[in-house]
């Protein structure tokens, strides 16, 4: 039996922005949520828990949405290293402050 998890409060928020978003762009659509659940081989009422930004619903079954309504390219910039400035940060820090070439061993610096 899994571990009850109570997400924090900026996750849940952002759970229902991406749901009212996601339900946003399928009535942009004028898609049913019959239509959209079929496409993204889910069920009407796992749909509505997306759209109200249910912390319950796997991340694949989000995903799934997406794609039925085109949108699934924007998961994938999620976590890209582009949009990760905290990471480039950490990277560049990480640089050391000098580079020295290293010696082939066996050769001689008088060559």
């Amino acid at each position: 039996m899994p571990t009850p998890h109570q997400p924090s409060a900026a996750v849940r928020r952002a759970l229902r922005k991406l749901g009212a978003d996601i339900q946003d762009a399928r009535r942009r659509r004028k898609l049913p949520m019959a239509v959209v659940a079929e496409r993204a081989f889910t069920s009407r009422s796992t749909l509505q828990k997306i759209e109200a930004g249910d912390t319950n619903v796997s991340i694949g079954i989000y995903a799934g949405v997406l794609q039925a309504l085109g949108l699934l390219d924007g998961l994938t910039q999620v976590a890209d290293i582009r949009n990760d400035s905290v990471g480039q940060a950490l990277a560049s820090a990480d640089l050391p402050k000098r580079v020295r070439l290293k010696l082939a061993s066996g050769s001689s610096r008088d060559g």
